[in-house]
């Protein structure tokens, strides 16, 4: 009984000792990253009469535009603010140097550069004529895109596997989350959701592209850029799909699968104060989870790429910009360690302050 009272000990960690093995890993990456625009070019050059893309965006809404950009530019300087401030905390107070707020630091610096490829060139094309953006710079676009979003998917997965230890099996949670496990499955994210994304693009811009050059999005999407190839491309799709089912579906089967242990565990545990603490160590996660599969799966859980609707650029405004947005303000708002780091980082803020003057 006492075992469940006390269900997260936690052991600290020192961010340094991560940082030589994620700078190598950054080495190994820069060549892929070097080498991936020259061998788009190769392909719009041997593939494609299309040089350049149109994307219409929210061209159709007419002086509406100007009103989304002032809303959109609000909402992305939230988004760097909240995130850059979520990342801030969690270095400067040693309490939150625990596997859950590592990987929640990884998750906001990953969702601060997932809408730094996107929102930059949206809110340009807002107030532009000119919508266009070239063959490779929409590859090298669609490219970054799907891998930190893919990157979000599996560090969603991998805190519920977080939360499953710390609760399930509290007395083994050092040694199962040591600071070694945790730079390991961080990087096996990062290596995952970019190879996955460096298949799907491959597949997409290894079509020939000869007809229409319009693409009814915002940005370089799967779906509306590969319904402009003159070719048939069910195969693609189809391992597109498959590729949607295993990032998608495995990581949010498995977060469900850990939650039931987790209820089972919570419902075991004999006071009201321990299953409080235990749910609202859960309840951030569950939300961010929730709104994020939900979204990516309405978009990209489908086989065929025919259809291409202002729902879906409706839904895909969501994931791009409502849930990077809710992920700062959900765990802060929420999250009672961070709100008590928060005030202890301005309170020492303001002490210095006040002895400096």
């Amino acid at each position: 009984m006492q075992q469940h009272d006390n269900f997260l000990p936690v052991k600290r960690m020192k961010f340094n000792e991560v940082d030589t093995f994620l700078a190598s890993l950054c080495e190994r990456f820069y060549t892929l990253f070097y080498f991936f625009p020259l061998s788009l070019q190769g392909l719009a050059e041997n593939l494609t009469v299309i040089t350049e893309f149109l994307l219409l965006g929210f061209s159709s809404l007419g002086e509406v535009q100007l009103d989304l950009f002032v809303v959109f530019l609000f909402l992305y300087l939230v988004i760097l603010s909240g995130n850059a401030t979520i990342v801030s905390i969690i270095r400067l107070d040693q309490s939150l140097h625990t596997p859950m707020y590592f990987f929640l630091g990884i998750l906001s610096t990953s969702e601060t550069f997932y809408t730094f490829v996107i929102l930059p060139k949206m809110l340009l094309n807002l107030l532009s004529v000119s919508r266009t953006i070239s063959f490779t710079c929409c590859a090298i676009q669609m490219f970054f895109f799907l891998g930190f979003a893919i990157t979000n998917c599996l560090l969603l997965g991998v805190m519920g596997y977080d939360r499953y230890v710390a609760i399930c099996h509290p007395l083994r949670y050092p040694i199962l989350m040591s600071w070694q496990v945790c730079g390991k499955l961080a990087a096996a994210c990062g290596i995952g959701g970019f190879l996955a994304s460096l298949t799907v693009v491959n597949l997409v811009f290894s079509l020939p592209f000869c007809s229409t050059n319009e693409v009814n999005h915002y940005f370089c999407d799967i779906s509306p850029v590969i319904r402009l190839a003159c070719t048939n491309t069910d195969v693609h799709e189809l391992v597109i799909f498959i590729c949607g089912v295993l990032v998608l579906v495995v990581p949010f089967f498995f977060i469900c699968v850990s939650y039931l242990c987790i209820l089972r565990t919570i419902l075991k545990i004999p006071s009201a104060e321990g299953k409080r603490k235990a749910f609202s160590t859960c309840a951030s996660h569950l939300t961010v989870v929730v709104i994020h599969y939900g979204c990516a799966s309405f978009i990209y859980l489908r086989p065929t790429a025919r259809y291409v609707s202002n729902k879906d650029r409706l839904v895909t405004v969501t994931y791009t910009i409502v849930t990077p947005l809710l992920n700062p303000m959900v765990y802060s708002l929420r999250n009672k360690d961070v709100q008590l780091a928060i005030r202890k980082v301005l309170g020492s803020n303001k002490g210095s302050l006040k002895s400096y003057i």
